[in-house]
């Protein structure tokens, strides 16, 4: 797990979990490659780490990529990072995870927004500053009520990557037994989004990339 993804995980952790009390977490995606979210979560967490091949921290290797063996309204959390860009239909795990969720329960997803091809065993996708509010409307259409915390791209550390971050509840009722934000925090960000505002945080059109790339170059940004 790269640098910006062990200290994203980092972030959710301390904002959203930081008084929960033993919560019940399952990872998707959870096979431990230079780091593992597992090691970041709170003392006393059940902790499942959930993968669709054996490995180091895996726990459960899924039969079905989109079915978890879990009854409805049991995870308290479920995180997935690096692993969606992997997964062909993704949206179909997205309606698994809400299933699993209780009703206040939180998704944490950490998704490429750029990179490198990496085929583990396929690369699909990459996710853009849209993509959670295009989740939660999929999710209303498949008749889950979720809503989107925040969501927010970071910046390049350490390596070529940009991290699309995203937390969703479970059904929206349950907002308010959520107060805090990673968006809060210092961590520098782009194209940020927050529950109950619809302006569009430290809106940034350009990738750091091409930003990076028309600096070295001396060119002008391309018109809008």
């Amino acid at each position: 797990m790269h640098p910006t993804a062990m200290r994203n995980g980092e972030l959710f952790f301390s904002t959203y979990l930081n008084s929960a009390s033993e919560p019940l977490i399952f990872d998707i995606g959870s096979q431990d490659i230079n780091g593992s979210l597992r090691q970041l979560a709170p003392p006393g967490s059940r902790y499942l780490g959930l993968d669709f091949l054996p490995g180091p921290g895996v726990d459960l290797v899924l039969e079905d990529p989109y079915a978890l063996p879990f009854a409805d309204r049991v995870a308290d959390v479920v995180v997935s990072s690096s692993c969606f860009e992997h997964i062909e239909m993704f949206w179909l795990m997205f309606n698994e995870i809400l299933r699993v969720l209780k009703p206040e329960g939180l998704f944490y997803l950490n998704a490429p927004s750029n990179g490198e091809y990496h085929r583990y065993p396929v690369d699909c996708w990459r996710f853009y500053p849209d993509a959670g509010e295009a989740l939660v409307r999929w999710a209303r259409r498949s008749g889950y009520n979720p809503a989107l915390l925040e969501s927010f791209t970071t910046y390049q550390r350490q390596d070529i990557w940009n991290d699309f971050i995203a937390v969703f509840v479970r059904d929206a009722d349950h907002v308010r037994c959520h107060a805090s934000r990673m968006i809060d925090s210092e961590v520098p960000f782009m194209n940020g989004r927050i529950y109950g505002n619809t302006e569009i945080l430290c809106y940034q059109p350009t990738s750091e990339d091409g930003d990076k790339l028309h600096r070295l170059t001396g060119h002008s940004k391309p018109a809008e």
